[in-house]
């Protein structure tokens, strides 16, 4: 079953969480358009583990893409709803 937009990114909350830790911005006003370099920090070692965490979580594979393909948290969701539907 798949799971909502806003099931979504609250997963992807928990997961930024978990992967980030120490460097973690307030995460409380998380929106579809917060950028994940700019206003989240995340550099590419932090995608890949935010994208591993994604991948085993929802049971999806990032396939053909790469980190500049995801420029906002809207962006991650909407690939993973993509993904759902497959």
């Amino acid at each position: 079953m798949a799971l909502s937009r806003n099931e979504i990114k609250e997963k992807l909350a928990d997961i930024m969480k978990m992967v980030m830790r120490d460097r973690l911005p307030d995460l409380s006003a998380l929106r579809e358009d917060s950028h994940l370099v700019n206003d989240l920090g995340l550099n590419s070692v932090g995608v890949l583990y935010i994208v591993i965490a994604i991948e085993e979580f929802f049971g999806i594979e990032f396939e053909n893409v790469g980190f500049g393909d995801f420029a906002t948290i809207g962006d991650v969701v909407d690939y993973i709803e993509q993904k759902q539907q497959e």
